[in-house]
């Protein structure tokens, strides 16, 4: 079993990533990948550029951690889990989760459930960039209640 939580100023390659993360998996029953896009339009206009900024090794270790817990909650055997940091363009990934299990349901389960940890928990700082100047942005009210059904 390998929990890997990395952060990055590259995009992520997600179809490098998958088949590394497929490479030689004959146990698992289920792989779930997500890839997370930045977007050239949010509720407040067009967007530009997204910057993500964060502070070293804090973030790093809140990305392990929820690595690590999704790890505990569900029957998963690999997570692996890539963010951005800095300058991201429009359509550029921002980040890349993978989860195996032996069943879909886990893999499912985790995925979703770390997506919502990261959308809502994950220690950066978002500034949307659009023609109006630089926006802060942050988590939505449907983020928070979609984090909120994972509490126990």
């Amino acid at each position: 079993m390998a929990v890997t939580a990395l952060l990055t100023r590259q995009p992520p390659a997600p179809e490098a990533e998958l088949a590394a993360f497929l490479a030689g998996r004959t146990v698992d029953g289920a792989v779930v990948a997500f890839v997370g896009l930045a977007r050239d339009e949010s509720r407040s206009g067009p967007v530009t550029g997204l910057y993500l900024d964060h502070y070293p090794g804090f973030t790093e270790r809140s990305l392990e951690r929820m690595a690590a817990d999704a790890d505990a909650r569900f029957a998963v055997s690999d997570i692996r889990v890539i963010h951005r940091c800095g300058e991201v363009a429009p359509g550029e990934p921002i980040v890349f989760v993978a989860v195996a299990a032996p069943h879909r349901r886990a893999a499912f389960e985790a995925a979703d459930y770390l997506m919502d940890r990261l959308k809502t928990e994950a220690a950066f700082w978002k500034r949307e960039d659009g023609p109006d100047g630089p926006r802060w942005i942050e988590p939505t009210d449907q983020d928070r209640a979609d984090r909120q059904r994972w509490s126990d």
